[in-house]
This record gives C-alpha cells, sequence and structure tokens, in this order.
C-alpha cells in the first residue's frame, strides 16, 4: 500500500519503503540475479543463489527444533556469514529476533535476557562460559560451534519450503537501545523499520551495483543489520571483515577494492592517529559514511585521505538514519530525511532559535515508521513521547539554512558553579591533542555542590601524557570552567556497538585521581 506524503522544501528526499517483505526481497533477488555476488568473506565468495539456498537451510534447522513465527530467539554470534544466515532466516519465518552484544558478562547479559524473555537463544560455544555463569536458568540453547552440531546441523538440511505469511508491519526484532546511561531497553522494530534504514544508508552513500562496502561492522547493532539488508536492495557487494582494526583498515580497503567505507564513533579519530603512509591516497574509496564526525576531523580526514564524507544522524528508537547530509557542509547531520519532521524544543516544548542548543524531537510522516515502543515497559514508552514527537535526549542546533549540528547528549550537560557545559564541547577540544587516543567528561560530586568536571584520557599506543601539560595545553582552549579538576587516564573504554563510550561505567572516585587543586595552576579567569 502507498502513502502518499507531501516533502518539506528542506527534506531529503528518500525512496518509499514497500510492503516488499525481507524474506520476499532476498527470495526475488536470488531468483533473479543468482550468480549475483553479496558478500566475500576469508577468500569465500557468496553469491545471492547460495545466499537463499544457506537461509532456507538455517530456516529449515529452525522449525525443526519447535520454533515458530513470533517466537522470541536471542542471538549472541560473532560477526560470520552463518550470522547473515540466521539474521535473513528469522525474517524469513516471522520470529522475533533478539540481538546480544556478544562482549557482554554478568548484569548487563541477565538483564536483556531477563527482560527480553527468549524463547531460545543461539550462541557460540565461545560465550558459554559467560552465559552459563549467569546463575539463572537459560532458555533452549542452540550451540554453535559445539561438539553435537546443534546449529551446524543446518549445512545438511533439505531447503524449507515453508515460508510463513510475514507481514510488512510484523515485530520481527527487539533492538535493544544503547543504554550509555541507563538499563537498555528492547525497542520494538517492524520488517518495515529494518527495510527502511538500509533504504536512508543508499540515500546517504549513493551506492549502487558495482560498488563495494567494507563491512566490518558489529552484527549485533542495528548499524551492522542495515547494512546487510541495504546490499540487498541496492545491489552492492560486502566485503566482510571478522573484526575492525585500525591499523590494518586501509589495506583492507585496498584489498577489497573498497568503494564505500563506515565510520562510528571515534572510528576517525582512531583512523587519523594512525601513522601517516605514502599510499593514503592509493585506494578505492569515494565516500566515508557515518555518524558522530565534527567538523574539524571532517576536514582533516577528507584531506588526508582524499575521501568524499557524509554524516547522517540515526538512533535505535526510529531508524539508522533521520538526517543525511549530502550537501557536503562539515561537521552537519544535515536535514531531515523526507518521511521525518524534525524539531529542537527547549524544556517547556518551545522551538528553539536559530544556532541555540534544542532537544531533538522526531515525528515520523508516515505512521509506520516511527517510534512503536519498548517491550513491556510503558513507563519507557511514556516518557519518551511529548504528543507525537520522539524525545531523543540529544541537542542540536540549526542554522540559516536548517542544516543540524549535533551537540551532545541532553543528559551529558554539567553544571559547574552556575555554569552549563556540554561534555561534547570539552570533549571535541581535547581529541584534538596529538598524544589523545580518546576522552570522556563526566561530573563528580563537589564539596560546593553541583559538579566537578572529571576527565577520563586514552593516550595514543605508546605515548605517555603529562596531566598538568595537557591541562597547559587545553587552558589556551578552552575558557576556565571547562577545564577538568580531575584527570584520570584509562586503558581501554567500555563501550557501546557503535563505539560510543557508555559513560556510565566509568567510576566518580576521586581519591587518589591527579587533582587540578592540588597544584599551583590557576587557569586564566578562574
Amino acid at each position: 500500500m502507498s502513502l502518499q506524503i507531501e516533502i518539506p522544501a528542506q527534506a531529503v528526499a528518500m525512496n518509499e519503503v514497500g510492503d516488499e517483505t525481507i524474506g520476499a526481497l532476498l527470495a526475488r533477488r536470488a531468483h533473479q540475479h543468482p550468480h549475483e555476488t553479496y558478500c566475500t568473506f576469508q577468500g569465500e565468495r557468496i553469491s545471492l543463489g547460495q545466499l537463499d539456498r544457506r537461509v532456507n537451510q538455517v530456516a529449515a534447522m529452525l522449525r525443526a527444533r519447535g520454533l515458530t513465527r513470533r517466537d522470541r530467539v536471542a542471538v549472541m554470534l560473532p560477526s560470520h556469514p552463518e550470522h547473515l544466515y540466521l539474521i535473513f532466516a528469522l525474517a524469513r519465518l516471522g520470529m522475533v529476533r533478539v540481538p546480544i552484544n556478544v562482549h557482554l558478562i554478568g548484569a548487563p547479559l541477565e538483564h536483556l535476557l531477563t527482560e527480553l524473555e527468549p524463547k531460545a537463544l543461539i550462541a557460540d560455544v565461545a560465550y558459554k562460559p559467560a552465559l552459563e555463569g549467569l546463575g539463572m536458568r537459560l532458555p533452549l540453547v542452540i550451540w554453535r560451534n559445539g561438539t553435537d552440531d546443534q546449529f551446524d546441523s543446518f549445512a545438511a538440511c533439505a531447503e524449507d519450503a515453508v515460508s510463513p505469511e510475514v507481514h510488512a508491519d510484523d515485530v520481527i526484532a527487539l533492538s535493544p537501545s544503547s543504554g550509555t546511561t541507563g538499563a537498555p531497553k528492547g525497542v520494538l522494530k517492524t520488517d518495515r523499520h529494518l527495510r527502511a534504514g538500509p533504504t536512508a544508508v543508499l540515500r546517504l552513500t549513493g551506492a549502487g551495483p558495482g560498488d563495494v562496502f567494507l563491512f566490518w561492522e558489529a552484527l549485533h547493532h542495528g548499524s551492522g543489520v542495515a547494512v546487510a539488508i541495504a546490499a540487498l536492495i541496492g545491489g552492492f557487494q560486502l566485503a566482510m571483515l571478522e573484526r575492525f582494526s585500525a591499523s590494518r583498515f586501509w589495506d583492507d580497503a585496498r584489498r577489497h577494492r573498497a568503494t564505500h567505507i563506515h565510520y562510528l564513533g571515534s572510528v576517525l579519530p582512531m583512523l587519523l592517529k594512525q601513522p601517516a603512509r605514502s599510499d593514503d591516497r592509493q585506494h578505492a574509496v569515494r565516500i566515508a559514511w557515518g555518524g558522530g564526525c565534527p567538523s574539524h576531523v571532517w576536514h582533516a580526514f577528507a584531506e588526508r585521505f582524499g575521501v568524499e564524507m557524509r554524516e547522517g544522524y540515526g538512533l535505535s528508537e526510529l531508524i539508522t538514519f533521520v538526517t543525511a547530509n549530502v550537501d557536503g557542509t562539515p561537521g552537519s547531520i544535515g536535514k531531515p530525511l523526507s518521511c521525518y519532521e524534525i524539531s529542537l524544543l527547549d524544556d517547556e516544548s518551545r522551538p528553539v532559535a536559530e544556532g541555540i542548543n534544542g532537544e531533538i524531537a522526531i515525528r515520523a510522516r508516515d505512521a509506520r515508521l516511527g517510534f512503536i515502543g519498548y517491550f513491556r515497559n510503558p513507563q519507557a514508552d511514556a516518557a519518551a513521547r511529548r504528543g507525537d514527537f520522539f524525545m531523543t535526549g540529544d541537542l542540536a542546533h540549526a542554522d540559516a539554512e536548517g542544516n543540524l549540528f549535533y551537540a551532545g547528549r541532553k543528559k551529558d550537560m554539567l553544571r559547574r558553579r552556575g555554569v552549563n557545559i556540554s561534555a561534547w564541547d570539552v570533549e571535541r577540544v581535547f581529541a584534538q591533542h596529538e598524544a589523545v587516543a580518546e576522552v570522556a567528561l563526566v561530573g563528580v560530586p563537589s564539596e560546593l555542590g553541583e559538579d566537578e568536571l572529571k576527565l577520563f584520557v586514552r593516550a595514543r599506543d605508546g605515548v605517555r601524557i603529562d596531566p598538568m601539560a595537557l591541562i597547559q595545553w587545553s587552558s589556551q582552549r578552552l575558557p576556565y570552567f571547562q577545564i577538568p579538576r580531575y584527570i584520570e587516564f584509562i586503558d581501554a573504554f567500555p563501550k557501546t556497538p557503535t563505539q560510543r563510550i557508555q559513560k556510565k561505567e566509568l567510576s566518580r572516585h576521586v581519591a587518589g585521581v591527579w587533582d587540578l587543586d592540588a597544584t599551583d595552576f590557576r587557569p586564566a579567569g578562574r
């Protein structure tokens, strides 16, 4: 069914998301182009025909284990083609996929399994110690790479000819929200949602037949699944890697003749801080696309590697991208895609003026692509809505042309001695220091009330940083009230699958931590 929507002048037009389901899309593409390459992995070439057959075999294995349409099935697998087969098989059967971050252990892992209540769990045996160490009763577990060929038996199955009737607006996934500031919640995702994100990816990247995406994304996150589905819709190829590696990234891109590379979170700064090479521009990549690229990184990355930058903004509760920057305004997340309306609101739900930060509020022009809700969590549902708008908790401002600029999390606003401070603004400055790999700013209790600022710093490999020298450097770039009092060095940050730092996991203790107030240095103005 087609829904006609008037596209505002400032919106970025996106193709309509129709009713053909993921399962039907794969079957049609495999029938029309059985020999076309879908994906390569460790030297293996997987055609659309092979993909379709293996998906049908996995579907047969699932049905043989007694699983049926609408059953919730948790998935805890590494990045591998077999993970892709399972994703498509679950969609074809109308089962509800519950992706589990393979790095979870302990209470966070137990929380997801308890809250989302899957009927079955498909997991690699590499994660068996983490799962069996939870001390809880697990659902039916189908192990991959085990000794009894539970998951692996799919390869001996005949193709499943039974195709349950799956509709475009059936819920087929519960996507855990990132949980950067609170416990993750299961976001209800329909088949249509899971095709809308890839459609947005295609609009942002301009990709099509003949293009190759370097495919490093974790498949337990929506961005990885979106790229996998976008390849079906758009007809480009995936060059699948086991994992992201900053040191091997450009060699992998050259080896696979990738035309598009994806970035998230801290990926671009990590690549920029790799040693410069004479072949930095010797590759086939045209487009670097993703989210979370400030303007100074934009310029530096585009200049060094000779690529065009494409930035967008999206979130788990809606689709992979709800905005797209296709005109190249550095640092901007772009303008709303045509299926969404975006307002920037203050705390009283009033639109803010040009250049002023407001909370990003999003309304779907097609209700079928809007926020459906959280799994069995009506309180969180209600808290996330303001009338017809979904309140993202993110801040942005707009320029005179309607370009949006991300300004951090609303909950990441700190208040120090009567002054509001954006952690995003402070972190952007420290991230520019040549010895710094990553940073995160948090508030810690102050004896004066409100917050003191504590900066966590991960130094570049093999580099030591003097905290006083870092503070003196920052004092030439930040006002005195944004200069942190405490600095703590960290070897690795806890992160979400999108490479966002999980600040809730960072210690607020300051005993034994480097303290600016214990020195004689006083920033100008303080």
